[in-house]
């Protein structure tokens, strides 16, 4: 069945407590982490995590949309992420990255923004948790979905078949069978969720696509 990870992205950061309590039949919660170089917006950091982690039993899927995520792989560990994923178009060593997560204990995957080909992750490690399929350009929340990303997950699929394929952007209502038609595990839904009138609902209508 398919995992839905509500996006912290599109939560009201005055209660972010309340918000959590406000999606129980997640799967995942998807933690945007922006530095500003990277994308063009700059999101939250290792203290907002710490803050909330006590305030859902949820698994934290924390995305690091960051020039160099090495340095900052310990201190999201100490935050309570449970798996990381990273940029393949940025700058570090991507098996040095995948090795720190692993050290640390949590689970590693990789995005990829929409211009970024699957053959990108050739010379990556197999064994991923996570492959993240970018379908809106990172940095902000509430865009449209670019469909021809969907085209990746089938290739991306031979090429990690124990992994995860998760998709990042536009899902909704409308969207999310064209995710599932293509094999996605794990919809990411910011929007969609926590700008809902009933979040719980919402989440159980796009789990039932």
């Amino acid at each position: 069945m398919v995992k839905i990870a509500p996006s912290l992205l599109a939560a009201d950061f005055s209660a972010l407590g309340q918000e959590l309590q406000r999606i129980p039949q997640a799967d995942m919660l998807h933690i945007d982490v922006m530095d500003g170089c990277f994308v063009p917006n700059i999101s939250i950091g290792p203290p907002v995590v710490s803050a909330i982690r006590d305030k859902t039993p949820l698994h934290f899927d924390v995305h690091l949309m960051l020039e160099h995520p090495l340095p900052y792989i310990e201190a999201f560990c100490a935050a309570g992420a449970d798996s990381v994923s990273f940029h393949i178009e940025s700058k570090d060593d991507p098996a040095a990255v995948i090795s720190r997560i692993r050290e640390l204990g949590m689970k590693p995957g990789i995005a990829l923004s929409p211009a970024t080909p699957p053959e990108s992750l050739e010379h990556i490690d197999r064994d991923l948790y996570l492959i993240t399929v970018m379908t809106v350009e990172p940095g902000f929340g509430g865009q449209k979905l670019i469909e021809s990303c969907l085209d990746k997950l089938p290739a991306l699929r031979k090429m990690f078949p124990h992994a995860l394929l998760e998709i990042d952007g536009g899902v909704n209502l409308e969207t999310a069978p064209l995710c599932l038609e293509k094999g996605a595990d794990i919809l990411v839904a910011g929007t969609a969720v926590f700008r809902a009138p009933d979040p719980a609902a919402a989440i159980q209508s796009l789990r039932a696509n």
